[in-house]
């Protein structure tokens, strides 16, 4: 009787030993598996990334204390990025613009003065030319491209800042235009460019 007890004593004892060295091994190899932490993204992450995504940036010109690049919240107004340009000066004709309108990354915003007599919205999103927006297809009166200053110039639908430099430098260094044909001259200007300025021209 007592060698039976002290064999099943033993039997218990080597499967402990046996349970114990299982749970070891197994242990040790899930402690020694490789974890790929590239795919935790933390709350943090999340919140600058949205943040980035929400921003827009907008060229504000024309008659705007502090003209540049300001940036804006997305879905930010006109009204909106004139008060981060320190506001209008005492010249600026917010008749002309729509202040509601909701801007988008890229735009440049171009702010008339009351000496323009034109009905655009100066909204762009090319590179210095190309009004994309207006509130008239068509300028109610044309503009003497002979005597108009750079302001009225830019006012044409298509011409930006650096075109109209480009016509008053033009006729600084080869006298007035004879008929509105000879603006096809101005570097930048071909045949295109003038059908769709014709109509708003003149040179008297």
């Amino acid at each position: 009787m007592a060698d039976k007890k002290e064999a099943l004593k033993i039997i218990c004892i080597a499967i402990i030993i046996v349970i114990a060295i299982g749970y070891n091994f197994i242990y040790k190899k899930d402690s020694n598996e490789e974890y790929d932490y590239s795919e935790i993204v933390t709350n943090e992450n999340i919140e600058v990334t949205k943040e980035e995504e929400e921003k827009i940036k907008v060229y504000v010109t024309g008659q705007v204390n502090s003209p540049g690049v300001i940036e804006l919240e997305h879905g930010a107004r006109i009204e909106d990025a004139i008060i981060l340009s320190g506001g209008t000066t005492k010249l600026a004709n917010l008749s002309l613009i729509n202040l509601a309108y909701s801007l988008e990354d890229g735009e440049k915003l171009y702010i008339p003065s009351l000496n323009e007599n034109f009905s655009e919205e100066y909204i762009t999103k090319e590179n210095a030319e190309g009004i994309i927006e207006s509130t008239n297809s068509k300028s109610n009166s044309k503009v003497n491209i002979n005597t108009g200053g750079i302001n009225e110039l830019s006012s044409l639908p298509g011409v930006g800042e650096s075109l109209a430099q480009k016509i008053i430098t033009y006729r600084e260094q080869n006298g007035k235009f004879k008929k509105i044909e000879d603006l096809k001259n101005v570097s930048g200007i071909g045949d295109k460019k003038y059908e769709s300025l014709k109509e708003y021209i003149s040179v008297k």
